[in-house]
């Protein structure tokens, strides 16, 4: 089962974990575990996804339960009339907080986007960040003699595809567990070492206004028991206060994939 995180008469929110898909892909024909699904058994009613996340990224999935509630869920996703925050672990040591205005070129996929265009122009792209605390361990990775992380609040402006972890790249300091367009050095070692084996991304808080209601609406996805023990081997336990601890079963997946 999911943790249901909120949940009235118009939508409910899960905390999505990491490695699954939200809905059934031809692109991952052999999946047998959805979000989508797996939330409508659960509830015993049809939802309607209003935006995704990536299969590697955890944290606040939110869903209508109409077409129409989920029409106007996306207008506002469209509309950029979310808050939406995330938290990441980093490689190295970035301090501060600035907001990154970089265009980014669309990322196409070889099989589901051969026939688009390729030729686009870069898309605006507008991220805020913000370093919330650092860790140095005796670790060893590549020509250093320690491995260096930082914990970042990242809100973005705009949705493009993959934009955090591309922007982090940008900064030179890619998102830990990022196989596309992370550190594959610094990924191994945060993996056997801090047992990070996936992308260390989580959706943790989506603010919005009740489609129905008009009232302020603030979801919060808790931490799973990968980013609590890293948590805990960095000294970060009480970085983010506020944000609840969960226990997911024994038999959801948690890959990277």
């Amino acid at each position: 089962m999911l943790e249901i995180i909120y949940q009235d008469e118009w939508l409910v929110a899960v905390n999505k974990p990491a490695g699954w898909l939200v809905h059934r892909s031809w692109l991952d024909r052999h999946e047998k575990v959805f979000v989508m699904q797996t939330v409508r058994d659960q509830i015993g009613q049809h939802v309607f996804t209003v935006h995704r996340l990536d299969r590697p990224t955890s944290g606040v999935l939110l869903m209508g339960l109409s077409s129409e509630v989920g029409r106007q869920l996306s207008q506002q996703f469209e509309q950029h009339q979310l808050q939406k925050t995330y938290h990441a672990v980093v490689r190295g040591w970035l301090e501060g907080e600035e907001t990154l205005d970089y265009a980014l070129t669309e990322e196409l996929d070889k099989i589901a986007d051969k026939f688009s265009q390729p030729e686009k122009a870069p898309q605006p792209a507008t991220t805020h960040w913000r370093s919330v605390a650092t860790a140095e361990l005796p670790v060893a990775v590549s020509r250093y003699d320690t491995s260096r992380y930082t914990l970042m609040e990242l809100k973005p402006k705009t949705g493009r595809k993959h934009q955090l972890r591309r922007h982090m790249t940008h900064l030179r300091h890619p998102i830990i567990g990022d196989s596309a367009h992370g550190d594959l050095r610094q990924n191994r070692s945060a993996a056997a070492n801090f047992g990070m084996q996936r992308l260390m991304l989580h959706a943790t808080e989506l603010s919005l206004t009740h489609p129905i209601t008009g009232e302020p609406l603030v979801l919060r996805a808790g931490l799973d028991p990968v980013w609590q023990r890293m948590m805990a081997q960095f000294g970060w336990q009480d970085c983010l206060p506020g944000i609840p601890r969960v226990e997911f079963r024994a038999d959801t997946p948690q890959d990277s994939r």
